[in-house]
């Protein structure tokens, strides 16, 4: 699944619930502190309790980064971080749902392994892809982060089968494919764009439909 673009929700998200006009510059650098934030954090948000202290923190990285004008009319976290969760609008990719379905039919096993908190689980659901899930393995509640081996070996384990039985499909070089191979899985690399950078040594594809006939 996809990001889509999260500063003009941002924008749209302020100025309708605090009547603040930012330009979409401010919200942008202010949205990229907050994901810089949040990637570094976001294994503390392996239960309820982390998450929500988690995302109030967020909030606070988006204030922070802000002009000091909006700060002065933002001392409100709890409704910032309201407006940042709803600025952050997950879809699926076309090519996924269909792709699942078409493995499940096959027989596969299927398990997301991905660098989350514990949300991924709902943010799956909400995008109509949990449901033709078998598991899923965020890093904060496996306490291991891709590329870490552990966080792969998890998931080999909901899955019941061993590496030398899986794929790994991801869109990151060095945390899907090379994190995949060293735990001995097979990597397949994701590559959407054709303006991404070309990759030697890893299978690649452009859409999940190539992966089986």
């Amino acid at each position: 699944m996809e990001l889509k673009p999260p500063a003009p929700a941002l924008r749209t998200e302020l100025s309708r619930r605090f009547g603040l006009e930012l330009g979409e510059a401010d919200c942008k650098r202010a949205i990229a502190a907050e994901i810089a934030f949040y990637r570094a954090h976001l294994d503390e948000g392996r239960d309820a309790d982390g998450l929500a202290a988690l995302r109030l923190r967020c909030a606070a990285a988006l204030h922070a980064a802000l002009p000091l004008a909006a700060q002065a009319a933002l001392a409100d976290l709890d409704a910032l971080r309201d407006a940042l969760l709803a600025s952050l609008r997950f879809a699926s990719y076309a090519d996924a749902g269909p792709a699942l379905t078409r493995w499940r039919r096959r027989g596969l096993r299927l398990v997301v392994v991905s660098n989350w908190d514990c949300s991924l689980h709902g943010v799956l659901d909400r995008v109509a892809l949990g449901g033709s899930l078998d598991g899923v393995v965020t890093s904060a509640e496996a306490r291991a982060r891709k590329p870490a081996p552990a966080i792969f070996e998890r998931a080999l384990a909901l899955a019941g089968v061993t590496a030398a039985e899986a794929i790994h499909v991801g869109d990151s070089l060095e945390e899907d494919a090379l994190g995949a191979r060293a735990a001995g899985i097979e990597p397949v690399l994701v590559r959407r764009s054709p303006d991404d950078t070309p990759t030697t040594g890893v299978r690649t594809v452009s859409s999940l439909s190539e992966l089986l006939p």
